[in-house]
């Protein structure tokens, strides 16, 4: 089991020492923009590419838990958006070709992007109107990354691909909800009576 525990570990170390490493003013003005969507009922559309989507996923349900407008990219119920809507771009590298493409057709819209990324300066950063750096070691991989990575003792088969930037934007998400729900003054019933009761 060394493995695996070691993995675990080294995740779990990576997520603590990113958030330290939050610029939580960033952090700020998202929750400020979402509590302006929540009051003037605009749509949130999150969308992501992968695992990334995966996590776009999970944050989508929380807001609709929550009683915000959200959607995720791709679903069949998706609404058109349009000005004053919110498009919430999940991309570690922040140069997936899918998001970069959909935010930019977002932005002809009038929709507002917020970028949820590990590079500021990344296409998707650059057309985003806020951006969220997560820091995390994504599948873009060139040797000053690899060095740093070292640096840093995160070794690469301890976290394949884009595990540290999925398992720390889920990480941060998730905080974003519980202040959400502060702002919003709403309670852990508020949520579970927007929870499914339908399942399998």
């Amino acid at each position: 089991m060394e493995y695996e525990y070691e993995a675990m570990k080294e995740i779990a170390t990576f997520i603590n020492k990113s958030i330290d490493e939050l610029k939580f003013d960033e952090v700020d003005r998202v929750v400020k923009r979402l509590v302006d969507a929540y009051n003037s009922k605009s749509k949130i559309l999150v969308m992501g590419a992968g695992r990334s989507g995966l996590v776009g996923r999970a944050f989508a349900m929380r807001l609709m838990h929550l009683g915000f407008n959200s959607y995720v990219l791709g679903d069949t119920i998706t609404p058109s958006i349009s000005k004053g809507d919110i498009v919430v771009a999940i991309s570690g590298s922040g140069r997936t070709e899918l998001i970069i493409t959909a935010a930019r057709a977002a932005k002809k819209t009038g929709a507002e992007i917020i970028a949820v990324t590990s590079f500021l300066n990344s296409p998707l950063g650059e057309i985003s109107d806020l951006v969220l750096e997560v820091p995390g070691r994504t599948k873009l991989a060139d040797e000053h990354d690899y060095f740093a990575r070292q640096i840093l003792g995160i070794h690469e088969p301890l976290a394949p691909l884009g595990t540290l930037f999925e398992d720390t934007a889920l990480v941060v998400l998730d905080g974003i909800v519980v202040g959400l729900m502060y702002r919003l003054g709403k309670k852990e019933e508020d949520l579970k009576q927007k929870h499914a009761n339908i399942e399998l």
